[in-house]
């Protein structure tokens, strides 16, 4: 999680949560088009070296101005496009000073003087001896938006300019700043150029944000038919999700979900096939996913990473499997893995301790349809399962009464290697004892949380707390509200995240953590 991470860099970066006037590119305020006299400051523009001269001088003729090139200069770059003596008095600082592209929602400014106080150079400080180095220096720091623009002023490899992303601190200080950055600023910040925009929509950031143990988990749910909502439980930030490919055959099929790296899988059924359908964060888009290898649904599942592992379900004539499969999120592969020991089908599945976990289910058919209440454990390195018996938190109340499919699979999550349950007809939950291969009931669930038979509720780890997703059934209350638990800090004492006008029924909930 990115609580109390501080990351001097995103000074220099507009931030989709700020409002627009607390922007590092305005100055008291305005845009630097809307400074007037009255303000201390009067606009001016860089001026333009005549034909004549510049094809006089070879230090200037192959130079551009900020402004002709689009380019984003940061604090102590320095513009070699024009001859000093050609600029105004009001412009000479303008090289310490922060000019913004269009591209990242602003007109072309004009360059505006700044006092010490305003100018954003303070927020990256520089010994006297970097700044006598840099004004020895021709090359312009500057990277571009575009490949044309990538070009330095003068001689050299322009791709030195576009693998440092921050120049005056280098590449691998650059990318240590960005991997601390929330999610939420990535937008704005491929916006800046070429670099920032390969390094994010490439997925690399994301890769190297799992290298280094900087995970954020969003929360991923549907309470409508095709529309999905997105949760930052960090920032309490709605995002709503393009809406899925219209499918009708699909939305009436039993659908399941599971998020592995960047992308949220959906996985339902056609007319005469199962089908996934896959959104992407870094396209922020739908797409049909690879079918496994024997399709499914009903099934348990759980990601680790860019991996993700499905056990059991049902094919598409409703016979119950065994059989298992390992998705990886980065080749969007499958592969098949060894069968479990018993086939069950509306089960649950977790990772605890670096091993893949599935938790009760339903097995036999017609009338002899059961409810299992043991588990099984598989071991990646080994790749052997292993039987747990009386592994599932069981059914209690009237729950315990219904027939096999009429109750909705445990309802289980993993929370710093110790797994939790929700007792949905009794309102508690409940921690696993290991040692003891029990289960013991540790509080309650939030009253408001209610559902049918545990269907339209989600329970789910979300980092190192537990998220309990629902709404009340009352007559007119169209809501949903997100609870949180972090169970280091004692009983369950669950807070409010937020609520939103929504259906009260959750269809489907998935956490991405990247």
């Amino acid at each position: 999680m990115l609580e109390n991470r501080c990351c001097k860099s995103c000074l220099v970066f507009a931030s989709s949560c700020q409002e627009e006037r607390k922007w590092a590119y305005m100055y008291n305020g305005k845009r630097p088009r809307e400074f007037s006299e009255s303000d201390g400051c009067q606009e001016t523009k860089l001026s333009k070296l005549s034909s004549d001269d510049s094809s006089s001088d070879d230090n200037n003729s192959n130079a551009s101005s900020p402004q002709d090139s689009g380019d984003f200069l940061l604090p102590g770059s320095h513009d070699q496009s024009g001859d000093d003596s050609k600029r105004s008095d009001s412009s000479s600082d303008t090289d310490s000073s922060l000019i913004h592209h269009c591209s990242i929602g602003l007109d072309k400014p004009d360059l505006v003087n700044q006092s010490d106080s305003d100018s954003l150079s303070d927020s990256v400080e520089e010994s006297p001896e970097e700044q006598s180095e840099d004004d020895g220096e021709n090359d312009d720091s500057s990277f571009s938006d575009s490949p044309e623009d990538g070009h330095r002023s003068n001689a050299g490899d322009s791709s030195s300019d576009l693998d440092a992303l921050i120049q005056p601190i280098g590449r691998d200080n650059s990318i240590s700043c960005l991997i601390r950055c929330s999610r939420s600023d990535y937008g704005s910040i491929a916006s800046l150029n070429r670099s920032f925009r390969s390094l994010i929509r490439s997925g690399e950031i994301y890769k190297l944000r799992r290298q280094n143990g900087v995970v954020e988990h969003w929360v991923y749910f549907s309470c409508h038919l095709l529309q999905w909502e997105a949760f930052d439980p960090i920032r309490h930030r709605w995002m709503h999700l393009p809406r899925m490919p219209p499918n009708e055959c699909f939305i009436f099929s039993d659908k399941e979900s599971l998020a592995v790296g960047t992308e949220l899988l959906v996985f339902g059924k056609e007319v005469t096939s199962q089908v996934i359908y896959r959104y992407s964060i870094l396209t922020n888009s739908w797409t049909t996913g690879t079918s496994m290898n024997a399709p499914r649904c009903l099934f348990g599942s759980a990601s680790l990473g860019e991996i993700a592992i499905l056990a059991g379900g049902c094919d598409s004539q409703g016979n119950i499997l065994s059989s298992a499969e390992m998705y990886n999120s980065e080749t969007q592969k499958w592969e098949t893995l060894p069968s479990m020991n018993k086939p069950r089908k509306m089960c649950s599945g977790v990772f605890m301790d670096k091993k893949f976990y599935v938790i009760g289910g339903i097995g036999g058919a017609g009338k002899d349809a059961r409810v299992l209440t043991c588990g099984e454990e598989y071991d990646l390195e080994t790749k052997k399962w292993t039987e747990i018996p009386n592994m599932s938190p069981g059914r209690s109340g009237a729950a315990a009464e219904m027939p096999a499919a009429a109750v909705a699979p445990p309802l289980v999550a993993v929370v710093n290697n110790e797994l939790y349950a929700a007792d949905h007809a009794g309102m508690e939950v409940k921690k696993y004892d290991k040692e003891g291969n029990s289960w013991l009931t540790i509080g309650r669930l939030p009253e408001r949380a209610v559902s049918m038979n545990g269907w339209g509720l989600a329970f789910r780890a979300c980092g190192d707390r537990l998220i309990v997703i629902g709404g009340p059934r009352a007559l007119g209350e169209g809501f949903i509200e997100i609870n949180s638990w972090v169970p280091s800090e004692g009983p369950p004492q669950w807070n409010l995240l937020a609520r939103k006008q929504l259906g009260n029924f959750v269809y489907n909930c998935a956490v991405m953590g990247c």
